[in-house]
């Protein structure tokens, strides 16, 4: 039972690049159910074409809610895996699933139908949407989701400190707009908080229109507004920029280190071979780079 435990595991829940074929299959109708519903969702969305094919759309919906329903089952059952009995056991490896960004989203990608099966009088529509999440089950096959989150945590001081410069200029200049536009357009800026909203949109460039100044100084606080908010989107854009720049740069470093400490004795063993395929999967480098990497080692060796 274990050995099979394992296997299932690997298969699920291992590196989609150095998958197995069965690996591969399985991730692929996981993808395609995936992506199908989350079109189907959007489509039924349309009044006329959900009326029309109503039966339909439930007979598909059923049919995806048991096949994540049961991928949910496999995947905890399996998951039992990930720990010897003497690190916690399946006990351990399921809950450390269960509460993992990933499980989450398997979970609630699920709840609402059978919540709406447990109060079916009760208006669940905005449960409903929460079928959509399953659009971040794709996030399991592709790092791009967790490298932009680990991107922000590692920047995270520098993030905080610019949406404290962000929240100090929507209170300002909200403030001012209020004060200079207040009497002119009573019906748009009758307080601070509604000034807020055309600070907001004016700041991350936006800009909708619907709330413009049309005294003198309203249309100075606007452009300097205007001229705060390029700035401070071009900020986020340089702190995100900067950190995956940092991140490439750290799995190029890794990287190499693997490949001097492979050529060291001047042999390539299988073993230390393979880590290097799976670590160019893993850190997605091109045949080039990999190259390059390898010229710069066998030149330092002589």
């Amino acid at each position: 039972m274990s050995s099979l435990r394992s296997r299932v595991h690997q298969i699920l829940d291992g590196d989609p690049l150095t998958a197995s074929p069965i690996g591969r299959a399985v991730n692929a109708v996981i993808i395609s159910m995936i992506v199908v519903s989350v079109a189907v969702i959007i489509i039924e969305s349309y009044q006329p074409i959900y009326d029309a094919e109503k039966e339909l759309f439930i007979l598909f919906e059923r049919i995806s809610v048991a096949f994540f329903t049961l991928e949910f089952i496999i995947r905890m059952w399996a998951s039992g895996a990930s720990y010897s009995e003497d690190d916690g056991g399946p006990r351990r490896g399921r809950i450390e699933y269960l509460t993992s960004f990933h499980g989450v989203i398997d979970l609630l990608a699920i709840m609402p139908f059978y919540l709406q099966s447990l109060f079916p009088g009760a208006d669940l529509r905005i449960l409903r949407l929460l079928r959509l999440l399953r659009l971040l089950k794709l996030s399991r096959y592709n790092s791009a989701l967790e490298d932009l989150i680990r991107a922000i945590l590692d920047e995270r001081r520098a993030f905080v400190a610019t949406l404290y410069i962000l929240c100090i200029a929507i209170v300002l200049s909200s403030a001012l707009m209020y004060y200079a536009e207040g009497a002119a357009q009573p019906e748009k800026l009758a307080s601070i908080p509604h000034a807020m909203y055309w600070s907001l949109i004016t700041l991350t460039t936006v800009g909708y229109g619907d709330i413009s100044p049309v005294t003198p100084i309203g249309k100075f606080i606007s452009s300097v507004t205007a001229l705060l908010g390029v700035s401070t989107v071009a900020m986020f854009a340089g702190i995100i920029s900067s950190s995956f720049s940092q991140r490439v740069a750290r799995r190029r470093m890794i990287f190499e280190q693997e490949l001097e400490h492979a050529y060291e004795d001047g042999v390539l063993t299988q073993e230390e071979d393979a880590l290097l395929k799976e670590l160019i999967n893993r850190f997605d480098l091109s045949e080039e780079e990999v190259a390059n990497m390898k010229s710069r080692v066998l030149q330092k060796r002589g």
